[in-house]
């Protein structure tokens, strides 16, 4: 499975969808900008896509959300142990209220993972945020054990972006 993103102004981006109306396509709203998200497993219709290969994933994405996308740059000699570590994740994010799916997606032509969650609100998002479960799968974030520490597998600096998704009036 991949994931294929592409950006533009929020008619076009509604247009290609309507265009290619048998494709999984989610249009998200983000501050300032507004991004086509391409689901399949076969090849995209964007013509100059940022192309992700899925190396995890739960549940199923859907038109109306609030979409969280954690960018974290990884070395090349990092992508190894930044992969195995979401491989065998203890899955607890799956079981929080507002939860709705998760992607783990490998950069195809660049060093930015993007692990992508949809949650049913902003609120959902925050709640995981604060949670035990949260707290459980980072809990060893900026020690000498943790990730983040030993070796120093990140080539930059980690970033949010946030989009929502509004069901579309045709559907």
């Amino acid at each position: 499975m991949n994931i294929y993103l592409t950006s533009g102004t929020s008619e076009f981006m509604y247009s290609l969808k309507k265009k290619h109306a048998g494709e999984e396509m989610f249009v998200l709203h983000g501050q300032g900008n507004t991004v086509l998200l391409h689901e399949t497993t076969g090849k995209t219709v964007f013509q100059t896509p940022h192309k992700y290969e899925v190396v995890d994933s739960s549940g199923e994405l859907s038109n109306e959300g609030y979409f969280v996308l954690n960018n974290i740059p990884v070395t090349d000699e990092g992508r190894p142990i930044f992969e195995h570590r979401f491989n065998n994740r203890a899955r607890a994010i799956e079981n929080e209220p507002g939860f709705v799916a998760i992607r783990v997606l490998r950069p195809v032509e660049s060093d930015t993972y993007i692990i992508l969650t949809e949650w049913t609100g902003p609120s959902s998002f925050e709640a995981w945020q604060t949670s035990q479960a949260y707290n459980k799968a980072h809990e060893k974030r900026g020690t000498d054990d943790g990730i983040d520490k030993r070796p120093n597998i990140f080539s930059s600096a980690s970033y949010v972006t946030t989009y929502t998704s509004v069901k579309d009036e045709e559907e």
